[in-house]
């Protein structure tokens, strides 16, 4: 391993900021989690120097080896791809912050869940196919779209926010304005509402469901349903070769994954008998970080031939 081939890979979350060393096959080093903590302005200027602080660790020990550092993200990402242009009320700080400049390294950023989709489909569960449609289930809901082989943005790195699709008629709005929402239906922000406050997670749920309460399975499969109709919607738009399904939620397992093949029966459109294969994402809490590298090799290499 030459180490110029070193990257590292940060992976901002609400609550804690992952960072992977990783030489050229894209196994850890080094790794480290840091605390966000950022309510306010002031606790984000201290992450942030948290962060510098801990790559000029990781450079020092790396005999300043490290050539590119890719940053995941949530928000919508600038066309540059340099910092995150627009996430309001999240992460004081974070919106329009040249992190090139401030570390000193070539560095690349891209949003989260467009990052675990990269890194899914080079080394998880969409490796081998060129078209692929993710979700990210959790507390609220993402996802992104590759085709052709290829990293679908769109104009201000909207694409991929499937948890604003409106798939039923509840009038109540998502963070992004969009009434009936897939996120509002499934995510977990709004489980306790769902519930009519019986219940506080996914995980309640699914295990009360699984208990035989009537209250939970109506709750839990009618979401289910839901993303089934979201799905079968995108399967019609993108005719991906494959679906796959990361975030917390998907914890839930078989419980998920056998009510929605039920559903997709159902709804799906399938010409020449074609069923779309419908997959659980493989790397786990790595896959932003790493995600987020080869992104950024790709983009250091393209400004290289430019």
């Amino acid at each position: 391993m030459m180490q110029n081939e070193l990257a590292l890979g940060i992976d901002l979350g609400g609550t804690n900021i992952k960072v992977a060393l990783l030489d050229g096959k894209l196994e850890s080093i080094e790794e480290a989690t840091l605390p966000t903590v950022a309510t306010d302005v002031e606790r984000g200027k201290r992450w942030k120097q948290d962060i510098g602080d801990l790559v000029k660790k990781f450079q020092k020990k790396s005999f300043n080896a490290i050539e590119v550092v890719g940053i995941a993200a949530p928000g919508l990402a600038n066309s540059q791809n340099t910092s995150i242009a627009h996430l309001p009320n999240k992460l004081p700080g974070l919106e329009n912050f040249y992190w090139e400049d401030f570390l000193g390294i070539k560095t690349f950023v891209l949003n989260d869940a467009h990052a675990a989709l990269v890194a899914e489909s080079r080394l998880g569960a969409g490796k081998g196919f060129q078209n692929i449609v993710l979700f990210t289930l959790g507390t609220g809901v993402g996802g992104g779209v590759i085709i052709d082989g290829k990293l679908l943005q769109g104009q201000k790195g909207r694409a991929g926010h499937f948890g604003h699709f409106s798939i039923n008629q509840n009038e109540e709005q998502s963070i992004a304005n969009m009434p009936g929402s897939l996120e509002n239906a499934i995510g977990e922000c709004s489980m306790k509402r769902r519930s009519y406050g019986k219940f506080h997670s996914t995980k309640e749920v699914v295990g009360a469901h699984l208990q035989g309460d009537h209250l939970a399975s109506w709750v839990w499969l009618n979401s289910v349903q839901q993303l089934a109709r979201g799905i079968a919607s995108l399967l019609n738009a993108f005719s991906p070769e494959v679906v796959i399904l990361g975030g917390g939620i998907t914890k839930a397992g078989d419980a998920l994954m056998l009510p929605l093949q039920n559903f997709l029966d159902v709804y799906e459109w399938r010409p020449g008998g074609f069923q779309t294969p419908i997959k659980f994402a493989t790397l786990g809490r790595k896959a932003g970080a790493v995600g987020a590298v080869l992104f950024a090799k790709e983009k250091a290499n393209q400004t290289k031939d430019l």
